[in-house]
């Protein structure tokens, strides 16, 4: 099968990529507009582990852009991917550490809020039964834990703004840890003896550390996905390149781009795994002050990785005004729009050239006159602009996605309680969602995905995240079955969640073809989301349009406190069914609105994106890398 992670590319090119953004040369070549310059080094030869076979690169082949007859033809050439970098690999294990932290905490936020203190027990754990400590119910279980994901996911609208515009995205991370790590002792405050046994002192110290973990939390999500991804140092457009069997093959940046983020969300999901069961059993047999200074602890590793690898990371500068000039250009184009006729205004925002208003050409050709002061951009900024709000477009479908997917933290956790877990405790199955994106990661990377290409299928962005919709709505139709019987099964029938009733005899892993279904969707839909937002953002908003991907999380939870009435007796199957129904419908509307903007995949991609040439007097570089310390 193609893309064999054990392969190696061999190549031979005039320059040799180096950490300080791209190249280095001792003669200036080629400019950035904003950030200066790159430089030309002698020929080199080195080896790099890739997804491929061996490639053979000859002098000046690299950055050989293919033909559309080599890209879409009957005999088109076969893509593969570009290295994966040691630097990539521990932003990826930074990740880890954090998502272990988060998700070893909210893993046990359900029975910690919904679930009283056993009787006799100073610490919450719960040997022989559901351990608990505020026991204030279902419903505010639902709305903290629902809370909580909303926090999480608007700040990052504020870190990116951070990144983008005064810190850049490394040092905005390394403040988001340290944030992040005040809420997590004080979370860890909230649940030794002395005050988890006074529930309203535990309660406030819980909420204030809620409140701290998702400023640190929201501020490193925004940046730490665009940094993972900045730090692939090859081309950014496709080029051809010869294999040591002599196959011409199209190395493709997308292909790259799409295999970091699965790797990457791989990452995430072992921390997950890890971090939950690691403390759904400490919660049970110790107690909640465990559960959340173990995920302490590990949290420490983060800026300790950070602090080691400062000089190896390729680092993005803030670039101040951009936001401003984006919001410049969005007013230039929507100014036609903003009419009392309708009749004009829809005719001015369906104009094909509709974007074409704010290139300065046409801009000074429509009005005369000199420049004016605030027209700082060129034709190219106004076409990654044109590229991020078609991204941000395709996102606001997402979350309907969420919806179905937030049962996994709340619902599907409570369902669980409700069966026979034979020893389990209950939010330890909801651990089969990142164990199967452990397994089914690799497979789509080494098998699925090249085998795919292989047989001439397309398998591109927006056809994922449609197939990411459709198997979150199947994953909600075998949850609300479930639920069906367990009603009928229950002792209590209908009132299956009262905490005094005997659980159905159902056993609980029943559950695990929703959680598997939820996990294939995640790979379609989640991780396709953040490559979309990467390769699809101006270079200096990726932080932005990256957060506005996180956003949708937040309206989903706010979408979810709308659903709140029925989260619980005797409304539950109605809970699962109509998330299964908003998400078939809405990746139905999603591939009819969007269809047409598939077939600009390759189009869309090259925006911004100059071909790479080794012994041109043109050079692609990171435009915003620079290289040294935060």
């Amino acid at each position: 099968m193609a893309d064999k992670p054990t392969d190696e590319l061999i190549m031979a090119p005039t320059g040799q990529m180096e950490r300080s953004g791209g190249l280095s040369h001792p003669e200036k070549v080629a400019f950035d507009r904003n950030e200066g310059a790159v430089e030309k080094k002698d020929v080199a030869q080195h080896t790099l582990r890739n997804t491929s076979e061996h490639v053979l690169l000859a002098a000046g082949e690299w950055g050989s852009e293919p033909t559309e007859e080599e890209k879409h033809g009957p005999n088109k050439l076969r893509r593969i991917s570009g290295k994966i970098n040691w630097p990539t690999y521990l932003i990826a294990f930074v990740e880890l550490c954090e998502r272990f932290s988060y998700y070893g905490t909210t893993a046990v936020f359900t029975n910690f809020i919904q679930r009283p203190l056993p009787p006799g027990s100073t610490t919450g754990a719960n040997p022989s039964g559901t351990p608990g400590a505020l026991g204030m119910g279902t419903n505010a279980s639902q709305g903290l834990t629902t809370f909580n994901s909303f926090w999480v996911y608007v700040i990052p609208l504020f870190g990116a703004y951070v990144a983008d515009t005064h810190l850049g995205r490394f040092r905005t991370v390394c403040w988001s840890v340290l944030i992040a790590l005040i809420g997590h002792v004080l979370m860890t405050i909230s649940a030794i003896p002395p005050v988890i046994s006074n529930s309203h002192g535990a309660l406030a110290c819980f909420i204030i550390a809620l409140i701290i973990m998702g400023l640190g939390t929201g501020g490193f999500k925004a940046n730490i996905s665009p940094l993972v991804a900045e730090q692939h140092q090859g081309p950014e457009t496709m080029v051809v390149v010869t294999t040591s069997k002599g196959e011409r093959v199209i190395m493709d940046p997308a292909i790259t781009t799409a295999r970091i983020y699965l790797y990457f969300y791989l990452m995430i999901n072992i921390g997950a795994l890890v971090g939950q069961i690691g403390m759904t059993y400490s919660e049970k047999y110790v107690g909640y002050w465990l559960a959340y200074m173990l995920p302490t602890i590990m949290f420490c590793l983060c800026p300790i990785v950070l602090f080691i690898g400062r000089n190896m990371y390729t680092k993005s500068p803030p670039r101040g005004s951009v936001l401003s000039q984006a919001l410049r250009i969005w007013r230039v184009v929507m100014r036609p729009c903003f009419t009392l006729q309708l009749s004009r205004a829809r005719a001015a925002y369906a104009d094909p050239a509709f974007w074409d208003r704010a290139k300065p050409g046409r801009y000074m050709k429509e009005h005369g006159g000199e420049t004016p002061r605030w027209l700082t951009w060129d034709d190219e900024f106004v076409d990654e602009v044109k590229r991020g709000f078609k991204a941000c477009q395709v996102f606001l479908f997402h979350p309907l996605y969420w919806i179905s997917y937030n049962q996994l933290n709340n619902n599907l956790t409570s369902q669980a309680a409700t069966m026979s877990t034979h020893g389990f405790p209950n939010d330890v199955i909801n651990n089969l969602d990142p164990l199967a994106l452990i397994i089914f990661i690799p497979i789509c990377d080494m098998f699925l995905y090249p085998g795919l290409r292989h047989l001439g299928i397309n398998f591109s962005p927006l056809k994922r995240i449609f197939t990411g919709f459709m198997l979150a709505a199947a994953a909600m139709v075998w949850a609300a079955v479930v639920q069906y019987y367990i009603y009928h099964t229950s002792p209590c029938g209908f009132s299956a969640n009262d905490p005094t009733c005997d659980p159905s005899p159902l056993n609980v892993w029943i559950q695990s073809g929703a959680y598997v279904l939820i996990a294939f969707s995640e790979i379609f839909a989640s991780i396709t989301g953040l490559e979309y937002a990467f390769t699809k953002a101006p270079r200096s908003m990726r932080s932005l349009v990256m957060s506005v991907f996180l956003f949708m999380s937040a309206i989903s939870s706010a979408l979810n406190e709308a659903l709140n009435p029925l989260a619980g007796d005797p409304l539950l199957i109605w809970n699962y069914g109509v998330a299964a129904v908003i998400s078939f419908v809405a990746g139905l509307v999603f591939w009819l609105c969007f269809y047409k903007l598939d077939r600009e995949e390759d189009e869309l991609n090259r925006i911004g994106r100059v071909p790479t040439r080794f012994g041109d007097e043109k050079v692609a570089v990171q435009e915003d890398h620079v290289h040294g310390g935060a």
